[in-house]
């Protein structure tokens, strides 16, 4: 167990970094946009290319935040049978969703999602907007988002395994959405 608990630390370590990428694309793409925005209308100039990249950061955001989010156990659940269920009730609940669904449906969006990023990237495809950006990028972040997420789900599943055998303590609090 030790062997498969260090190789959850590396999985949680690399997912931290890509977490803080995904922090520094929201920033990054609220300062495109209000610079798109200020250069439109002081100068009357814009170009499709800053909007796409806009786009592109919000992708990241999403497919590079979901496995730090799972990391954090932020991700969105059910609640209502998970808040009832005693501390180790929630380690089998999450060892069954993550065995069950998290992963294999990771590891087949993962799959699917390749071909359509490798097809884009030999192409060399571009936009068909004026002023667009290649596209591959924008497509690497499905494989590459549901490939780290499949990988976290395994790291999580490492740690949900571990506790039940009583080798480590987990803390399975899961505090509601206040909306």
């Amino acid at each position: 167990m030790a062997g498969l608990l260090a190789f959850s630390r590396g999985v949680d370590w690399l997912n931290e970094k890509f977490g803080w990428l995904a922090d520094y694309c929201v920033l990054l793409a609220c300062l495109i946009s209000a610079g798109n925005a200020t250069v439109r209308y002081l100068l009357s100039y814009s170009t499709n290319g800053l909007l796409e990249i806009q786009w592109y950061l919000f992708g990241a955001v999403v497919l590079l935040g979901a496995p730090y989010t799972l990391k954090r156990n932020e991700h969105v659940r059910v609640d209502l049978l998970y808040m009832s269920l005693s501390p180790r009730g929630r380690l089998w609940v999450d060892t069954l969703g993550f065995t069950i669904i998290l992963i294999p449906a990771s590891l087949y969006l993962a799959w699917l999602s390749f071909p359509f990023f490798w097809q884009s990237f030999v192409s060399d495809e571009v936009s068909q907007n004026a002023g667009g950006l290649i596209l591959w990028p924008a497509k690497l972040l499905l494989p590459l988002g549901f490939a780290l997420l499949a990988i976290q789900g395994i790291s999580e599943l490492i740690k949900r395994v571990a506790a039940l055998g009583g080798a480590i303590e987990i803390a399975t609090d899961y505090e509601k959405p206040l909306q």
